[in-house]
C-alpha cells in the first residue's frame, strides 16, 4: 500500500510539473490568462464625486485614472489571473490524486 501511495504522489507531482512547464500547457494557460485579462479590463468602472470638483481637479483625476487603467492595471490583473489559472490546474490535479487514493483505499485487499 505504501508503494502505491508513493507512486500516486509521484504521478501527482509529475502532473503538476507538466501543467506548469510543458510548452503546450504554458501556451494554453497564457492564452486563457490573456482572454480573461481582456474581459476584466473591458469592464467599465466609474467613481462618484460627493461634490462636483473644479475643472482642473477633474482633469488631474482623469489623467490618473487613464494612467492607472492603461499602464498599471493590465500587468497586475494579468499576474493575478495567471496565478488563479495555475492554482485551478493544480487543484484539478489534487482532486484527481484524491480520487485515485480513495479508489485504492476502497479496493479489496489482495491476499497472497
Amino acid at each position: 500500500m505504501h508503494k502505491k501511495f508513493q507512486a500516486l504522489l509521484h504521478e501527482y507531482k509529475l502532473e503538476v510539473f507538466h501543467n506548469e512547464h510543458d510548452k503546450r500547457n504554458v501556451e494554453e494557460i497564457t492564452s486563457e490568462c490573456m482572454h480573461a485579462t481582456e474581459e476584466i479590463l473591458k469592464e467599465n468602472f466609474h467613481y462618484h464625486f460627493h461634490q462636483l470638483p473644479d475643472a482642473n481637479r477633474t482633469e488631474i483625476i482623469n489623467m490618473i485614472n487613464n494612467y492607472t487603467r492603461e499602464a498599471i492595471l493590465p500587468p497586475v490583473v494579468e499576474r493575478i489571473v495567471q496565478r488563479q489559472v495555475v492554482l485551478e490546474k493544480r487543484m484539478e490535479a489534487l482532486v484527481h490524486l484524491t480520487e485515485r487514493i480513495l479508489e485504492n483505499l476502497s479496493a479489496e485487499p489482495v491476499t497472497s
